[in-house]
C-alpha cells in the first residue's frame, strides 16, 4: 500500500520552517499507518506513544511542560536514545492527552531540533480547539481516505497510475474500459484502507461490505460514545439521510430528509459534529461566481459522506451490480459520480470545492473550483451523456477562462465562442483522470 501524502511528510522532514507536525483526519483512513510507513522510510529508529494505550507516558507529559525531561522520557520509554534528523517522533491518539496536544508548543519553542509528529482523530482534536491549542506552533496535514490512483496502487495497477500521469491521453484512451472496470471497482470498494486492503488480496465483494458495515457501527458507536446527549439521535438521522439527499436531482441538503418538519436551527449543531469528526462535508452553494469565493458563500449546501464505497454500503448497494456494466454509474442518478468527485478534489487536488446555482433553480453547476486566479466550473456526468445545459448557460453568462466535464467519455479540448464576445476553453476529462485536472489546467492555461 502506498500513500501519495508521504512526499509532503518528506517534504515537512527537509524544510527549515519545520514545525511539530498534525496530522489529521477522521477515524481510521490510515493515520498511525502512515506515519509509521514515514518513519520507516525516512528514520534511523523511531519512539512510538499511544495514549489511549500508555498511561506512563500519558502521565509523564501531564506532569509539566519541562521538555527536557519528557525527552528523556520517550527515550526510556522507547530503549534507545532519540537522534534530532535521524529519529521520528510519533504521538498517536493524542486527542487522549491534553498535555501531549500542548506540549507540541514546547517541542516547537523550546526542542525544534526534534522531529515531532502527532496523530488523532478529528474529532478529539477538535474538542481540545479552546485552551492549550497549540496554535501557530504546528504544521498541519489532512489525510483523506485513499484516491483512485492509491487505489489502482494498492491493487497492483501501478503501470495504470504512472500512464494517467504521461497525461498520453490517445494511450489513456486505448485503455479506457480498463480504467472504467477499476472506476467502478473504487465505487464499491471506496477508500478505506482496510476494505482496500482486504479488495486488493482477494476481491472479495462480500468480504468488502462486511468490513464497511464494521466501520459504519463504528462510527454510529461514536455518535452516544463522544457526541452531547442532546445531539446524537439527530446526528445519526442526518447521518442516515445522506443516501437520500444525494440520490436526488437536486442534491441540495434538505431537512426534510432527515425528519419532517425539521429546520435548519434544529440540525447546526448536528452537522457541525460530523463536519469535527471529518465523516460529512459541506459545499456551499455561491450567489456569485468570483474571487474570493469564500466571501460569497450562502448557507445553502451540498452534504457529501466521508467515503464513496462506505456510502454505497450504506445505501445498499449490492455487489452483483458492480458485474453489471455502467449500471453502478447510474445507481443513485450520479450520487456516487458526485461524491467521487468532491472526494478527489479534497484529498488529490486539496480543494474546497462549491457549487453555483441560478436564482430560478434551472440551471445548476456540480462543482466551482480554484485554479490559479480563476474559479473553474465543472459539471460531472455519470456516464457518456455530455449534454450540460447548465454548463452552457453558466460559460455564456459569467465566460470562464476555462470550463470542465468529467464522464466516461474521452479527453477532450475545444475552443467554444461566447456570444458577449471571445471564448472559453472547454476540457473533457474521464472521470478515472480526474486526478490529472490540476496539471491540465495549468498546462492548457500556458498555451
Amino acid at each position: 500500500m502506498k500513500r501519495d501524502l508521504i512526499t509532503e511528510l518528506a517534504s515537512w522532514k527537509s524544510s527549515p520552517l519545520r514545525k511539530p507536525l498534525l496530522l489529521l483526519g477522521a477515524r481510521q483512513v490510515g493515520k498511525t499507518w502512515l506515519l509509521q510507513e514515514f518513519a520507516r522510510e525516512h528514520y534511523r529508529n523511531v519512539v512510538y506513544v499511544r495514549f489511549d494505550r500508555d498511561e506512563r507516558m500519558k502521565e509523564s507529559f501531564e506532569k509539566d511542560f519541562d521538555m527536557r525531561r519528557i525527552l528523556t522520557s520517550l527515550q526510556l520509554h522507547a530503549g534507545e536514545s532519540v537522534v534530532a534528523g535521524e529519529t521520528l517522533i510519533i504521538l498517536d491518539e493524542i486527542q487522549e492527552c491534553q498535555a501531549a496536544l500542548t506540549s507540541l508548543k514546547y517541542f516547537c519553542e523550546d526542542l525544534p531540533e526534534q522531529h515531532v509528529v502527532a496523530a488523532g482523530s478529528l474529532l478529539g482534536l477538535y474538542e481540545h480547539r479552546g485552551t492549550g491549542f497549540p496554535v501557530g506552533k504546528v504544521n498541519m496535514l489532512h489525510l483523506y481516505p485513499m484516491s483512485f490512483c492509491e487505489f489502482l496502487t494498492a491493487c497492483g495497477q501501478g503501470m495504470m497510475v504512472e500512464l494517467l500521469q504521461s497525461r498520453d491521453w490517445q494511450m489513456v484512451s486505448l485503455f479506457a474500459d480498463r480504467f472504467a472496470e477499476y472506476l467502478r471497482y473504487y465505487y464499491f470498494v471506496g477508500g478505506m484502507p482496510e476494505a482496500v486492503k482486504v479488495f486488493s488480496a482477494n476481491r472479495d465483494f462480500a468480504r468488502v461490505r462486511e468490513v464497511q458495515g464494521d466501520l459504519l457501527a463504528g462510527y454510529r458507536r461514536d455518535f452516544s460514545k463522544h457526541a452531547p446527549a442532546e445531539h446524537w439521535p439527530r446526528i445519526g438521522m442526518i447521518w442516515d439521510s445522506l443516501p437520500n439527499q444525494l440520490a436526488r436531482e437536486n442534491k441540495k441538503f434538505m431537512c426534510s430528509e432527515v425528519q419532517q418538519g425539521m429546520r435548519m436551527r434544529h440540525l447546526d449543531m448536528s452537522l457541525q459534529w460530523l463536519y469535527d469528526a471529518g465523516l460529512a462535508y459541506a459545499v456551499h452553494r455561491v450567489s456569485k461566481p468570483a474571487l474570493p469565493v469564500n466571501a460569497y458563500s450562502e448557507r445553502a449546501f451540498k452534504l457529501f459522506h466521508l467515503d464513496v464505497g462506505l456510502l454505497g454500503a450504506q445505501a445498499g448497494l449490492r455487489a452483483e451490480v458492480i458485474l453489471d456494466g455502467n449500471r453502478i454509474f447510474q445507481e443513485f442518478k450520479g450520487a456516487l459520480a458526485e461524491q467521487y468527485v468532491q472526494q478527489e478534489l479534497r484529498a488529490v487536488s486539496r480543494l474546497e470545492p462549491y457549487y453555483w446555482a441560478s436564482s430560478n433553480g434551472q440551471s445548476e453547476i456540480d462543482f466551482l473550483v480554484q485554479q490559479g486566479m480563476e474559479l473553474v466550473p465543472l459539471e460531472v456526468k455519470a456516464e457518456l451523456n455530455l449534454t450540460a445545459k447548465s454548463l452552457k448557460f453558466y460559460c455564456q453568462k459569467f465566460a470562464p477562462a476555462m470550463a470542465i466535464r468529467t464522464s466516461m467519455a474521452h479527453y477532450h479540448v475545444q475552443r467554444i465562442p461566447v456570444v458577449t464576445g471571445g471564448e472559453y476553453t472547454q476540457l473533457d476529462i474521464p472521470l478515472y483522470a480526474l486526478s490529472q485536472m490540476g496539471a491540465e489546467c495549468s498546462a492548457l492555461a500556458g498555451k
